[in-house]
């Protein structure tokens, strides 16, 4: 069991139901909870199927060297960027219409 946050943005509410089944939402489209490997598996298989043109991301906690991991879903400015074995978080920059 390891803790797990999800944070979401622009998602249909039908996801937000299904991630309140196993996660806390204590504030809108923040949610936490203590689950297994299997279930976060799970639950980023929902995320993935019905975050439609929302983004998601998600954070757990590991034995890396950060003491956690994370992975995204949807556009979003900010792009999981790996520096030699360390994940980190780069902006893209500002699209000028």
């Amino acid at each position: 069991m390891a803790m797990i946050v999800v944070v979401t943005e622009a998602v249909p509410p039908r996801l937000r139901g299904r991630l309140a089944v196993w996660l806390l939402e204590i504030r809108a489209g923040v949610y936490v909870g203590d689950v297994s490997k299997r279930i976060r598996e799970m639950i980023w298989e929902q995320i993935s199927a019905l975050a439609e043109d929302g983004n998601v991301a998600m954070a757990w906690a590991s034995n890396h060297e950060s003491g956690f991991e994370f992975q995204t879903y949807g556009t979003n400015r900010r792009e999981p960027w790996d520096h030699d074995g360390l994940r980190l978080v780069r902006f893209l920059p500002v699209e000028t219409k």
